[in-house]
Order: structure tokens, then C-alpha cells, then sequence
């Protein structure tokens, strides 16, 4: 087993300006005619926060910032921002908003003590509002949790929490799809790390347990011959069969998420398996043979194609791969091949 590159930020920084982190790439140049969205600059956010180094500490404070501005007065976000710094769009409590709650609550536990008061009362605007849509409140609830790591009695996070549980925590179809959608679609396993962390927050067992579930289930249907067989961008149902393509690095990124929580949470050595195999993924442990990693940027590329991968390597890619690279360094995970 050989160990996997430590990560590196030349690549986000080279998409970040004064403006915010911009959304993409052609091969690793930036493209500014495209803006930048919250979305994006969220998930930046959380990914600078876990790391504990001076030299990053721009990066943090420029997107908290970012996030801040994004939120309208009562607490929605808007997530669009062009080039010249203007914000288009209405403001809504789409993906944006639970992006931003969660960027805001890893700022409450993560931050400085500035950071943390300005995300907390951002945090408790934003948390007045819910979302009909699952990855929203998902993304949402992993905010709130980590509000409740240094304020586990924060009323608006505890809402936040029940809130999501109630609207994750459906049926599917049966042992052969327990689902609680029709299709897979996009960071699905934002669902379950969502359910194991409110479970783990409100102290529920049995939320823990359906998460932990889940996170299996979802696991096994994305493992092909030894390697993740993700899910592709256009969805996957009962029935579909693989390999399908273009598969999507925030497939990955989420699964490594979710089995980092169920470890810490349950201590079985099958969550740290997952992780490897979501690490393995970006290293050419995948359908292609492939890796996603430029050695040379430290940029992470934006698909993995039937034949190839897609070269471009913009902002949710990269965030992608650092996350991966993040979490398995966090549990010592190693993969079995150096493509790089």
C-alpha cells in the first residue's frame, strides 16, 4: 500500500481573486466570464477550516466574507456573483442556502473568535428558513451539527436538525432500493452523513442507525470489481447498470465524508475501507483507470469519461479531491496504486 500525496493549494488559489474563487477552468487557467457562486465558495470554506495553518488563513477570511455578503436580510442566499463583484439572481434557500449554513457552522466550530461570531449570527438568520429540497436541508443539517459540536444546546441548529431529519428520513421502495428518492442524483451521500450527524447531534440511535443504512447500501451499489463505479451526472435508478459515465468528483467527495463520520461515530473498519476506495477513485482506482489528480497544479480534473477524463479543473473538482485527500489523511487511509 503507498500513501496518497498530501494536499496542496496552489490550484485554489490560482482560482481565487479578491472577487471569490471562480467556478471554472479551462485546464487549470480560470475562467472570470463565468463569476463565481456560493455553492462553490461554501464548500472552500469548509475545506480551509479543517486545516489549522497560518498560510491559509486569507483564504478563510475571504470566503466568510464571500458568504456573508451573499445573504440577503432575511437570511436566504443568493449564489450568483459576476466578475465585476455584482450579485445576480433572487435570493432562495436552494443548494446556495444549505451550502452556506454549512460553511457558516464549520466557521462557528472552526473559526477564530471574530469569524465565529459573525457565522453564528448569520448561521441563526439562515437557520430561520427550510427547503423542499433534500440536498439543501442535507448540506444544511451538516451546518447545524457543527454548530452543535461547540453549542449542542443552540436552539436554531437543534431545528435545523429535526427539520432535516424529518424530511430525509423517508421509505424507498423496498430492501432493493431503500432510497428515500426515485433516482440518485448528485452527492447522495450527503443524505446519509446527514442523517448520522443530526442522529449523533439529538442523540437518536435509530437516526444514526437508518444513516449508517444507507451509507452502506449506497456504498455497495457504487462498488464495481474492487473500485467505485460512481454514479453518473445524469442520475442513476432500480435497475440501471454500469460502468456509467461522466462520473462526477463530488460523488467521491461526499461518499469520503460520509464514511469519515460513521467512523468516528462507530470505530468499524469498513467505513475506512469506503474512504479508501473513495481516495482510490481520484488515483485512477476507477471504471477508466484514471487519475483525476494533476501532479503538477495539484488541481483536480472534472469527470472521469468513458475513455478518459475531463481535463478542466475548476472549483468544485478541486474541492473535491482536497476534501478526499483531507479525510483520508485525517484516518490514514493509503490506496493501492501511485498513478501520479
Amino acid at each position: 500500500m503507498s500513501r496518497l500525496p498530501t494536499p496542496t493549494y496552489s490550484h485554489l488559489r490560482r482560482l481565487t481573486d479578491a472577487g471569490g474563487l471562480y467556478e471554472h477552468a479551462l485546464g487549470s487557467v480560470p475562467r472570470p466570464e463565468h463569476g463565481y457562486c456560493v455553492n462553490d465558495v461554501a464548500r472552500a470554506l469548509v475545506v480551509v477550516l479543517r486545516e489549522d495553518r497560518e498560510d491559509l488563513g486569507d483564504l478563510r477570511a475571504g470566503y466568510l466574507a464571500f458568504v456573508l455578503e451573499a445573504q440577503s436580510p432575511d437570511g436566504r442566499f443568493r449564489n450568483r456573483r459576476s466578475v465585476d463583484r455584482s450579485w445576480t439572481g433572487p435570493a432562495t434557500v436552494e443548494d446556495c442556502w444549505g451550502r452556506a449554513l454549512c460553511g457558516l457552522g464549520t466557521a462557528v466550530a472552526r473559526g477564530d473568535r471574530t469569524q465565529r461570531d459573525a457565522a453564528l449570527e448569520a448561521f441563526g438568520r439562515g437557520a430561520a428558513w427550510s427547503s423542499p429540497w433534500s440536498r439543501a436541508m442535507s448540506f444544511a443539517a451538516l451546518g447545524a451539527a457543527a454548530v452543535c459540536e461547540v453549542r449542542p444546546d443552540h436552539p436554531a441548529a437543534r431545528a435545523v436538525l429535526a427539520t432535516a431529519a424529518k424530511s430525509l428520513r423517508r421509505t424507498g421502495r423496498g430492501p432493493l432500493w431503500p432510497w428515500p428518492e426515485a433516482r440518485l442524483h448528485y452527492a447522495n451521500a450527503a443524505v446519509p452523513d446527514a442523517l448520522i450527524a443530526a442522529g449523533t447531534a439529538l442523540s437518536d440511535g435509530e437516526l444514526v442507525a437508518d444513516g449508517l443504512q444507507l451509507l452502506d447500501w449506497l456504498l455497495q451499489v457504487q462498488t464495481r470489481d474492487g473500485h467505485l463505479s460512481l454514479v453518473p451526472v445524469a442520475g442513476w435508478g432500480p435497475g440501471d447498470t454500469g460502468p456509467c459515465f461522466d462520473q462526477q468528483p463530488i460523488e467521491a467527495a461526499t461518499l469520503a465524508d460520509a464514511c469519515a463520520r460513521a467512523y468516528a461515530v462507530t470505530g468499524d473498519e469498513r467505513w475506512r475501507d469506503g474512504l479508501e476506495l473513495c481516495a482510490g477513485w481520484f488515483f485512477g482506482r476507477n471504471d477508466s483507470g484514471v487519475s483525476l489528480y494533476d501532479v503538477d497544479t495539484g488541481g483536480g480534473c472534472d469527470g472521469l469519461e468513458a475513455h478518459g477524463r475531463n481535463a478542466n479543473q475548476g472549483a468544485e473538482s478541486t474541492l473535491a479531491l482536497l476534501s478526499t485527500l483531507q479525510q483520508a489523511q485525517l484516518l490514514g487511509a493509503r490506496t493501492a496504486r501511485t498513478p501520479w
